[in-house]
């Protein structure tokens, strides 16, 4: 592992036609390469629009198989590039199951591993449990050239339970691919009570583990496929948080970007010597946290 590590998270727009957002994405990874990015993150399912605003059988159309065309393409690119990439599919895993998946390709080309979305929501335009089965893989980190990365995805992220156990199991880095944004009917102050909740929370993971976090999202307007006039405003904001929850490097809610940033893999190391939570754990007092609700 390398202590200062240079990273990039893809935040882009996606478009109707999935053959043409994979070509912009290796483009976006190709020029972070060039400004020197180790380890780079897409957003999640990068391939196609967010697709599970409605529930439609069509879609399924959308799921590859891992590996597969996808998982090569972004191979052979880590492979020439020298990088390790972070991607994110809709997996077929057999006819009828269907998984939301992170995949990490190692910089000779190989795939280094695969997370499968733990927590589903289902929600008016998140309708995610009709096409995603509930990960099975639990809170493991892949081990990579750059590091232990502990790979959440989206929902994923607001469970302080998630990021401890990928703190516990290792974890050097903590990385969430996203798709997040506001219905555009909200007042202005919903929708930044909103985005400052979501910042807070993942800040809080990196506080109270120690560990960088790493978030990518998506951006721009994307219409609801049966009501146009409708639809969900992907507010970026994709960010880099050190070890105390201090922002490194930030996006606007505008545009796509590459962002770059340098993370110090050394302070987790100071920070959890200074800071000693998983020293002070009380865990013979949580048996609670196995039950749904304690009353």
């Amino acid at each position: 592992m390398m202590n200062q590590l240079k990273v990039a998270l893809i935040q882009q727009s996606c478009v109707a036609d999935p053959k043409a957002n994979l070509p912009t994405m290796v483009k976006s990874i190709e020029a972070a390469a060039q400004e020197g990015a180790q380890l780079i993150v897409l957003q999640e399912l990068h391939n196609t629009l967010y697709f599970p605003q409605q529930e439609d059988t069509a879609y399924f159309e959308w799921a590859e198989t891992i590996p597969g065309p996808s998982t090569k393409t972004l191979g052979k690119l880590a492979k020439r590039l020298g990088v390790v990439i972070v991607a994110s599919l809709f997996e077929l895993r057999a006819p009828g199951l269907y998984h939301n998946t992170a995949v990490v390709l190692e910089r000779d080309g190989t795939l280094a591993g695969r997370f499968r979305k733990m927590h589903i929501p289902d929600d008016p335009g998140f309708y995610e449990k009709y096409y995603f089965t509930p990960g099975d893989l639990g809170f493991i980190p892949i081990q990579t050239s750059v590091g232990k990365l502990g790979i959440l995805i989206c929902w994923d992220q607001w469970f302080p339970e998630a990021a401890r156990l990928m703190a516990l199991a290792g974890a050097e880095m903590l990385i969430y691919p996203t798709a997040i944004g506001w219905n555009p009917t909200d007042p202005q102050d919903e929708k930044q009570r909103q985005l400052d909740a979501w910042i807070t929370i993942q800040r809080a993971h990196a506080v109270a583990n120690g560990l960088p976090v790493l978030v990518t999202n998506r951006v721009g307007f994307e219409s609801d496929p049966k009501h146009p006039k409708e639809g969900i405003q992907f507010w970026g904001n994709s960010f880099v948080a050190g070890v105390q929850g201090e922002i490194l490097a930030q996006t606007d809610d505008k545009q796509p970007t590459n962002l770059i940033a340098t993370v110090d893999l050394n302070r987790t190391k100071t920070i959890r010597t200074l800071w000693p939570y998983l020293r002070d754990r009380r865990i013979e007092n949580y048996s609670g946290l196995l039950q749904r609700y304690l009353n």
